[in-house]
């Protein structure tokens, strides 16, 4: 049976590995952990780093994209109410 560790975990344990004030060896017997799954999770969590920070940017721009979708919708919505108005205005004679 596989054993499954939750995100934080495995976080910690590459944390541990990337700042190297302990050896392999001794993180594996310190968090009960195979060496060569440390080194995985070590070379992953510094693949996925460059996107952390870059992932705030993107997010903020994707928000602000859908904002102005929304602002745009909605401006096509009340300038169709507003044509409506003015005909059915005309047709009451007010």
């Amino acid at each position: 049976m596989r054993k499954r560790y939750p995100g934080n975990f495995k976080a910690k344990v590459a944390v541990a590995a990337i700042k190297s004030e302990d050896t392999i060896a001794e993180l594996s017997s310190k968090f009960e952990v195979h060496r060569a799954q440390i080194m995985r999770w070590k070379k992953e969590a510094l693949t996925a780093l460059p996107d952390v920070f870059s992932a705030g940017k993107n997010r903020k721009k994707q928000d602000q994209e859908k904002l102005i979708e929304e602002l745009y919708r909605q401006i096509g919505q009340l300038k169709v109410e507003n044509d409506w108005l003015k005909k059915n205005l005309d047709t009451i004679g007010i």
